[in-house]
């Protein structure tokens, strides 16, 4: 590997972000020292460890601690769009979807401009970690195009948010908790969507291996482990789904599954339907993260950023065992809700 230039080094280390002040009200606490050791060993992008936040344990990279303050006091706008979710439950489709329907299925601007730039991530820049940024600074330090866009790969969103202008569309997947109190009462449209939860986490695993910036190396057992544990990003995935149902009836929300959406699509335009049936959407280069591709941040030997956006995809990962001892773990996070998951018999 090529080293970094000089100059590229003093930048790297010079480079402090920086951070509005404001209240948050949650203890952040390290995870444990040997659950910790086992987990940066299996997920190679985080170099210093995990945290938890507040009572419900909300699980992040260390990124998160410096930033969480600036996500908890974010300004939203009235104009402001916002796709909620925890991973991997159709957000790329969704978030497609809405931006199409809200610009006239302008397909051609759509096109041109990725959907990244066009529907910010909010806290995607705490899971870059410095070290990680600098293997792809290194790896990339014979061209300067590339060394420039990666410079500027971990600013984060709310930066460039504050100083857009018009509506503004925003992807998170912070559960209400982390997000501002007054999120739903400024007048910003948020759309909520949930996923069964086998299918959301053969996708996750499938991102965790494509993403260098998370790196793992383990096989999917394994990782179904850290899954159900609470020990993978935005985790606890029950905790997260009820914080969205329990607000599916206020002003300004909407709360949707990704199954229901799927199935209804061909209530829509027929050429909306066309350019979202998965087969078209995952060789999409505006949608399917070609630039990180192209940056070496995506690994070359996993599956695409959009994989598969597949209903019930997760019986190629479970095997008996391992599906009953999921099946249990639904029903007992389920058992003091009403939130029923659609049946789709594929």
């Amino acid at each position: 590997m090529p080293p970094i230039p000089k100059f590229i080094e003093d930048k790297l280390e010079n480079d402090k972000n920086e951070t509005e002040k404001g209240h948050f009200p949650y203890v952040i606490t390290k995870v444990d020292e040997d659950v910790n050791n086992e987990l940066l060993r299996y997920f190679t992008g985080e170099k210093t460890g995990f945290v938890q936040v507040g009572p419900k344990k909300w699980f992040f990279p260390s990124g998160y601690e410096q930033e969480a303050a600036n996500y908890y006091n974010f300004m939203f706008r009235p104009s402001d769009v916002i796709v909620a979710t925890f991973p991997r439950s159709g957000t790329t489709w969704v978030q497609e979807m809405v931006w199409l329907l809200v610009n006239n299925l302008d397909y051609q601007k759509a096109a041109e401009i990725p959907l990244d730039d066009r529907f910010p991530f909010l806290e995607y820049s705490c899971f870059v970690h410095k070290a990680t940024k600098a293997e792809f600074m290194a790896e990339n330090a014979s061209d300067n195009e590339k060394l420039a866009i990666l410079q500027d790969w971990d600013v984060p969103a709310w930066k460039i948010l504050g100083k857009s202008t018009g509506p503004r569309f925003i992807k998170t997947h912070l559960p209400f908790t982390l997000l501002p109190p007054d999120l739903l009462n400024v007048g910003c449209k948020v759309i909520y969507v949930a996923r069964n939860p086998k299918d959301v986490a053969v996708s996750f695993y499938h991102l965790n291996r494509l993403a260098r910036t998370q790196g793992y190396i383990g096989d999917f057992s394994r990782y179904w482990g850290c899954f159900e544990r609470n020990l993978q990003p935005w985790t606890p995935y029950w905790e997260h789904i009820k914080e969205g149902w329990e607000r599916r009836k206020e002003e300004n929300m909407q709360f949707y599954f990704y199954e229901d959406i799927n199935k209804d699509l061909r209530e829509q335009y027929d050429v909306l339907e066309n350019h979202l049936k998965i087969e078209n959407f995952k060789n999409n280069k505006s949608v399917n993260s070609d630039l990180c591709k192209r940056l070496g941040i995506f690994a070359k030997e996993e599956q695409g950023f959009v994989r598969k956006g597949e209903i019930g995809g997760w019986k190629d990962y479970f095997d008996e065992k391992l599906n009953g001892k999921a099946d249990q773990w639904i029903q007992e996070n389920l058992k003091d809700t009403d939130i029923v998951f659609p049946i789709v018999n594929k």
